[in-house]
């Protein structure tokens, strides 16, 4: 009896991770994920690896975790992965904030943000 599967949201070559709540701004989460945009996975597991941004890092476990689920559950070849795609997304935004002078309130805001990351094999050329 039991549920149908439901159907994949990628392709048969394809995986993918996603990481939510990474306590940055989706303006500099993107710019680390245009440096790995296209790369293959190895090189921009190097690139984050040796990255000076804050929130490498956590762009690196998403993408060993994209690697991990292509490996362990679509059966891919580790070898030949790229990254297909690699995009940001806002998430919540805390809003805090500091008196001022002459009794005014500024406003500091401390965003969240999420990124997806899918990785694709490619076809090995002879």
């Amino acid at each position: 009896m039991g549920k149908e599967q439901n159907p994949r949201r990628v392709a048969e070559n394809e995986a993918m991770a996603k990481t939510k709540m990474l306590r940055t701004s989706p303006q500099k989460l993107n710019l680390v994920a245009a440096m790995i945009r296209g790369k293959k996975v190895d090189k921009a597991l190097a690139d984050l690896t040796f990255s000076h941004k804050r929130i490498a890092g956590d762009v690196k476990k998403c993408l060993q975790s994209a690697i991990a689920n292509a490996e362990n559950n679509h059966n891919l070849d580790v070898d030949n992965l790229i990254v297909a795609e690699a995009w940001v997304g806002k998430n919540l935004v805390m809003k805090r904030g500091r008196p001022r002078a002459r009794g005014r309130f500024g406003k500091i805001m401390k965003p969240f943000s999420e990124i997806t990351i899918k990785v694709r094999q490619i076809e090995e050329r002879a």
